[in-house]
């Protein structure tokens, strides 16, 4: 029997979706989103999508968005590690710089610019060069392709976008900067790791508390680029 918020068991639902006329996978993700602790402390804090804890707990244990710092966020909408990246860096006070990239639109961030492209467009470097001044000095992703249904082919998908992740980074970063990337457990990292190994310095798997324990994500995390390409 589930037991009371008070440590002893998991926690009550305090909200149950009624399942007339939704998918059963509709209502069971709307009800995790409505019972979801991160979900509510997002809408308390400011932040537009849960996943800004996940980049708060991750820069609190290794401290990478520094002061001053330019960053890139790539697949930025909704604008959540946008976000984060503008305050920690100080974009917001001018003293940083923060370029997000999607393909959808994406409201204003203070500190933040934006553009709406591709990042797979073979302009898409040169033009992240151009308004960052320069190269950057962290290329974060929390990316993942669009479902299909089928597990192993999504997995497969948000594997090959985070590739296509990593040589952007490879092409824009500055000597010694990081990359921070989510991806999938699945058994098809291998020779994307052998990649990051060859052009960084240390590579480390992030598993933050904001990410759902029965979630398959994790992030790679980069640091020491080579700047060898």
């Amino acid at each position: 029997m589930s037991k009371s918020p008070s440590g002893r068991g998991e926690r009550e639902l305090k909200v149950r979706v009624k399942g007339r006329g939704r998918p059963l996978s509709s209502k069971l993700w709307l009800e995790r989103q409505l019972n979801d602790p991160y979900v509510a402390r997002a809408k308390r804090e400011g932040f537009r999508s849960r996943a800004a804890f996940k980049l708060i707990e991750i820069d609190d244990k290794f401290r990478f968005l520094k002061p001053g710092a330019r960053i890139v966020d790539l697949g930025a909408a909704p604008g959540g590690w946008s976000q984060v990246a503008a305050k920690r860096v100080g974009a917001t006070e001018g003293k940083g710089l923060v370029v997000g990239i999607d393909v959808l639109d994406m409201t204003p961030v203070p500190g933040v610019q934006f553009i709406q492209m591709d990042f797979l467009d073979d302009a898409a470097p040169e033009r992240l060069r151009e308004l960052l001044d320069g190269p950057a000095d962290v290329v974060l992703s929390d990316m993942a392709a669009n479902t299909t249904g089928h597990k192993r082919t999504d997995h497969l998908r948000t594997m090959a976008l985070v590739e296509a992740a990593a040589d952007f980074a490879g092409q824009v970063l500055a000597r010694g900067g990081s990359f921070l990337a989510k991806v999938l457990q699945g058994g098809t990292e291998a020779e994307l790791l052998a990649g990051l190994k060859r052009d960084f310095a240390t590579v480390k798997h992030v598993k933050p508390k904001a990410s759902r324990a029965d979630s398959s994500e994790l992030y790679l995390f980069a640091t020491g680029f080579r700047g060898e390409r």
